[in-house]
This record gives C-alpha cells, structure tokens and sequence, in this order.
C-alpha cells in the first residue's frame, strides 16, 4: 500500500473539514458518526498539528460524557493533555479533566477508574507528573487513602476535589 504524505496546508484544510464534519454529526445525533471523525482527526493530527489532536481529544471526551462513558472521556482528556503542545492548553486540559472527574464524583462514578488505565498510563509514561497523578487517581478510584502531592497545584486541587 501506498503511503500517501499530505502538504501541511492539505492536511490541515482536511482536519477543519473533518472537525465540521464531526460537530454535524454530533448535532445530528450521530454519535458514532461524530467519534470516526474524531477519530480521524487524531490520527491526521497526532503529530503534526498537535493543537487540533488536543481539541479533537476533549471533542471525542465531550461524546463520551454523553454517552455516559466516563471511563472514555477520562482518556480522551488525559491523551490530550499528554500531547498538549503548550504550558497554557496543557493546563486547560486539566482544568477539564478536572471537571470530568468532579462530575464522576457527584454521580459515584469514580470507581469506573479503578481499572482499564493501563494503556493510558503508558501512553503518558513520559510525562513524570501526569503519569503519577494518572495512578493516583485510579488509587483513588479503588477507595484507597492518597497523600500524593504534585509540583503543579492545578493537580493538587483536583485530589483534594476527589478526596474531600
């Protein structure tokens, strides 16, 4: 098979055109159709549009809370964050994963965590930080007592959140 290489400029028309695409379905109900696309996106954008990979990560999380797959929306949002090209989305998209987990909290379904996380974990494995409040989360998740404390506050807070 051939692999075909796409201009930026390509790539990045086709990753807009995929994102109409995708809010479409989503309006239209089309759940599946809307997370392909996303899908798609993540994959064009992976490596060299990494603001689009971002965004398209917490779109597909967004689909997920709708669908009541908290557990899918937790790694989107944490696959977003492991590629976030810069300090500032890097930390919105804590901010937001901190939401989706205070959302699982009100509705006691934290333990969804508990396992299942291990890809996920791997997948941020490079980023000390996250990797541990990742585990630290699912320790959380499975009612065990944590004292982890993280240099970035924003992780900090979400723990106490959790805890509290």
């Amino acid at each position: 098979m051939m692999v075909i290489k796409y201009e930026p400029l390509n790539r990045r028309e086709r990753i807009m055109r995929l994102f109409r695409e995708a809010i479409e379905a989503e309006n239209a109900r089309d759940l599946e159709r809307a997370k392909r696309k996303l899908d798609e996106i993540m994959e064009l954008a992976r490596d060299e549009e990494p603001e689009f990979y971002f965004e398209a990560c917490f779109r597909l999380a967004e689909i997920f809370l709708q669908e009541d797959n908290y557990r899918g929306a937790v790694k989107c949002a944490v696959r977003g964050i492991g590629r976030a090209p810069n300090e500032d989305l890097y930390r919105l998209g804590i901010k937001r994963l901190g939401d989706v987990l205070f959302i699982m909290k009100e509705e006691n379904r934290l333990g969804e965590i508990a396992g299942g996380m291990d890809v996920t974990l791997g997948l941020v494995k490079d980023d000390e930080e996250l990797h541990r409040f990742v585990q630290t989360l699912v320790r959380i998740a499975r009612g065990e007592k944590v004292e982890e404390r993280f240099s970035l506050e924003e992780f900090n807070e979400i723990i106490e959140l959790l805890r509290g």
